[in-house]
């Protein structure tokens, strides 16, 4: 399997929950240079909802 981690070659957002049991992950970047990462269900959600306002396809829209 590719490794789908973002990075700045190939941004994009990554989210992983290996099973209901442990927290989930997530990374970002952004084509802009914006990058963040996130343990825990509440922060993951918080970070994908930040992204997809302001980062990724959100810069296409403005």
């Amino acid at each position: 399997m590719a490794d789908l981690t973002p990075s700045p070659d190939s941004p994009g957002l990554h989210v992983s929950k290996p099973s209901p049991s442990e927290p989930a992950t997530a990374s970002a970047v952004c084509h802009c240079g914006a990058s963040a990462t996130a343990t825990g269900d509440d922060e993951v959600k918080a970070l994908v909802d930040g992204y997809t306002a302001n980062h990724g396809s959100a810069h296409s829209r403005r």
